[in-house]
Order: structure tokens, then sequence, then C-alpha cells
């Protein structure tokens, strides 16, 4: 695979995509359409690998319905080429200039990315990705996902939406929606406020077995981050309530069944959160309760000492050769203070 086998217009165009990059909203992103040549995206989906429950872990460790293949370069001879691309000088220079972003460096562990496939009723709520990578310790700039489903419609939800703020009551929060249409591809930033996600995928019954929501996910780096962000893991928001659940309206049983998985999800984000605080906790009593201990020893030391053993330590110090021999640079520095003394009076 090579530079070469990328849209030809997506080359051509870089700083018309820079400044609709920049003056994106609700934060800086691209929709690129055509991503690769044909034949190209065609292998990358004919290759694409099977659904691995032991590879559909979530957050919480609990098998789910999304499946990730991190080591792409490990999945045939089509997603080695992709890896030999978007690791070449040529592909990074490229994205930065669609973006203003770099310099840009490939991440060879594909942490968190690589192929993902999301089956019936998989969803993601709306978060901001992890600042910092927890091994090269680099920060995280850009995501560029690349689709490959032939057939999705919007009504089946696992559209990507980009957020102003989930927080923000549904009317108040600026939404983006983009369907994961075969070859097309989204490009955007990731810092404290790219809020994204998509809803519950719900296909029709007949489709179920035969369709899922197929991508290619891969990340970029910088040494340097300017200006700095808040660093953090990947922070979840449950998304809105469903726009049918109003004061004084009755609750039919799928808005019932909305709230109690909205509700289920709320918790397991807490829980996970409140497990790292509980892990962040034992490790800083790790680290203090050696200094804690070595403080206290030497509180007890100086407490042991009486007034007789410091008088004969510093005889001691007084009459060592160290002292004696730096005895005229103590004199030394004693006449230059009298005199700076007298100067400046």
């Amino acid at each position: 695979m090579s530079l070469a086998w990328i849209n030809p217009q997506i080359r051509a165009e870089t700083k018309l995509l820079k400044s609709k990059f920049k003056q994106a909203s609700p934060f800086p992103y691209l929709v690129l359409e055509n991503f690769f040549a044909l034949p190209v995206a065609q292998t990358l989906l004919d290759d694409f690998p099977i659904f691995d429950e032991g590879l559909a872990k979530d957050e919480n460790s609990n098998v789910g319905k999304k499946s990730v293949h991190q080591h792409i370069n490990k999945l045939g001879s089509s997603y080695s080429s992709l890896d030999r691309l978007v690791r070449s000088a040529e592909f990074l220079q490229l994205v930065e200039e669609m973006t203003g972003i770099g310099p840009l460096i490939y991440d060879p562990y594909y942490y968190g990315g690589g192929t993902h496939e999301n089956l019936h009723g998989q969803e993601l709520d709306p978060h901001v990705d992890f600042t910092l990578h927890p091994k090269l310790k680099l920060h995280r700039r850009l995501n560029l996902i690349l689709y490959l489903n032939k057939q999705w419609e919007e009504e089946w939800g696992g559209n990507i939406q980009f957020h102003r703020n989930p927080r923000l009551p549904e009317n108040q929060d600026e939404i983006i929606t983009v369907r994961p249409l075969f070859n097309r591809a989204v490009l955007f930033a990731t810092d404290n406020t790219s809020w994204h996600g998509f809803k519950r995928i719900n296909l029709p019954e007949q489709y179920r077995e035969i369709f899922s929501r197929k991508s290619i996910a891969l990340y970029f780096y910088t040494e340097e981050r300017e200006p700095p962000v808040r660093p953090h893991s990947t922070i979840y928001v449950e998304r809105h309530l469903p726009n049918s659940v109003q004061p004084g309206s009755p609750l039919n049983p799928e808005d019932y069944e909305e709230i109690q998985r909205l509700l289920s999800r709320r918790d397991q984000h807490l829980a996970r959160l409140y497990n790292n605080i509980s892990q962040l906790m034992q490790r800083v009593d790790s680290v203090k309760t050696p200094f804690s201990k070595q403080i206290s020893a030497n509180q007890q030391m100086v407490e042991d000492l009486n007034k007789e053993e410091l008088v004969k330590r510093v005889i001691e110090i007084e009459n060592s050769n160290s002292w004696r021999l730096t005895a005229p640079l103590r004199q030394a520095r004693y006449l230059l203070n009298k005199l700076t003394n007298y100067f400046n009076s």
C-alpha cells in the first residue's frame, strides 16, 4: 500500500481541508469521502477479522459486543500494508498538512485502536479520550477512523456523533451526526472537549446476524502539546434521556428499558472510576510510606541526641581535616560579606 492509493483529491486539497478542520464545530474534524482507492478499501473489508469474543471485553472487563484487534500487522498482507502506510513519513506528513497538528508520531501498539467490530445492541457513550499514551507517554492528538460498511441506514444507530457538551440538555448540546458508510473516514482532534460516541445499534431483526458496524481506528500522537490540556483517562458521560420522557407523560416500555440501560451504564462508569481512585490511593500510599518511616526515624534520631553529644559532634567537625582545609574559604566569604554590607550601607 502506498500514498498514491489514497484519494488524489484529498492529497490535492490539504490546504482547503486544513481550513475546514480548524473552522469545524463543535471541535476540529473532517469527513473524508472515498478515503482509499476502491480496491484497497474492498480488500480491507474482505480481510476484516471475524468477531472474537476473547477480544470483546469492555472497560469494565465484561464480555460485550465490541471486538478489537489491536495488532493489525498480524491480520494478513493487506493489514500489514496498511500498517506500513500509516507509519510512513509521507502519510504522517499528509495528516499534518490536513490538520496543522504535528510532528505526528505513529503508535506501534495501536493502543485502543486497530479493527473495531460492533454488533447489534452495542453503543458508545459520549466521551473524551485519554490524553497520554500509557506506554509511550506521548500526547494523543488525532483520531482517524475508516468505516467499512457497505449498507448502513441512519435509523440503525451506530452513527458517530460529535458533541459540544453532552452534559447540557439535548436542545442546548450541538451534535453533528455522521453515518459510518463504506470508505468514509472521519479525522478529528482529541482534547478535553472532543466529545464523541454513538447511539445504540438497533439493526432490523433480519440483519442482526448479517451486519455489524466495522471500522479501523488509527490514533496519532506528538511529543509536545501547546497549549497543554488537563491529563486524564477516558471520561464518559451518559447520553441524554429519550425526548419522549417528559413530565406528565406516561412511560412506555421502550423508554423504561432505555432508562434502565442508561442507569446501568452510569453505574458501570462509576464503579470503574471508584476502582481507579482506589488503585491511585494505594499507589500514593505505597510511595508515601517509605518516606514517612524515614522522616520518623530522623526525628527520633534528633530527639535521642542530647546537648552534650551535639557539642561533641561540633568539636569533631571543627577538628576534622575538611573543616581545617576549608577555613580560608570561610574567612574569605566572611570578609566579602562585610565589604558588601559596608558599601551597601
